[in-house]
């Protein structure tokens, strides 16, 4: 794989989508902990869905550990049922989930998606779609972890060829299957929005 070529700084900050699960593959658990603390070496300031266990728990317990600043936003119905981490610089409550996925997006400069389950697809594409109509050019990128978001690229891609989304939204999230590529990838993402999406009119 060829790895990107920065042409502008890390984010400041960067929004996490993750599993609040540890899931069925081996290393994403390994994964989470080290892009924790590559964000804490980095600077860079983490936001997330504010929960303290899953694949969510590990990346914020990493973070914190190594130093990174670390900002949670967490609907308060979902305090309990998420066990709202304890210790974390920052925790913003919120009251619908409405809320949380716009204090996420507001407060930072990219996104990572890591593996998770429905919510977590949720999350990504709301980006995605905000993106695509032109309400952002934050970079999203997708960390691959054993081939499994493999089916989601395969979606993306079908959507496209279905007829139902440009070949040039394509080109607003990336795919990568290494941890060291993540950072580089979001860096020499494309800053600025692309052409007016088209509509099939009557």
């Amino acid at each position: 794989m060829i790895k990107p070529t920065v042409s502008e700084p890390f984010p400041s900050s960067i929004c996490v989508f993750c599993g609040a699960r540890f899931g069925n593959h081996r290393q994403a658990r390994d994964l989470a902990a080290k892009f924790g603390e590559i964000l804490a070496r980095e600077r860079i300031t983490l936001v997330y869905g504010g929960g303290g266990v899953g694949l969510m728990g590990v990346l914020a317990n990493a973070a914190l550990k190594a130093g990174a600043r670390v900002v949670g936003v967490i609907p308060r119905f979902l305090l309990q049922r998420e066990a709202g981490h304890p210790a974390l610089n920052e925790t913003v409550v919120v009251e619908t989930m409405h809320e949380r996925k716009r204090q996420m997006f507001e407060r930072a400069d990219a996104f990572v998606v890591l593996p998770g389950g429905i919510g977590t697809l949720e999350e990504f594409f709301e980006v995605l779609s905000w993106r695509t109509l032109g309400l952002h050019a934050k970079p999203i990128a997708i960390l691959d972890i054993e081939g499994y978001w493999k089916p989601l690229a395969a979606l993306l891609r079908g959507v496209v060829d279905g007829g139902f989304a440009a070949p040039t939204h394509l080109d607003h999230v990336v795919f990568v299957d290494d941890l060291a590529d993540v950072l580089p990838a979001l860096a020499s993402a494309p800053r600025v929005n692309g052409p007016q999406k088209e509509l099939d009119r009557l």
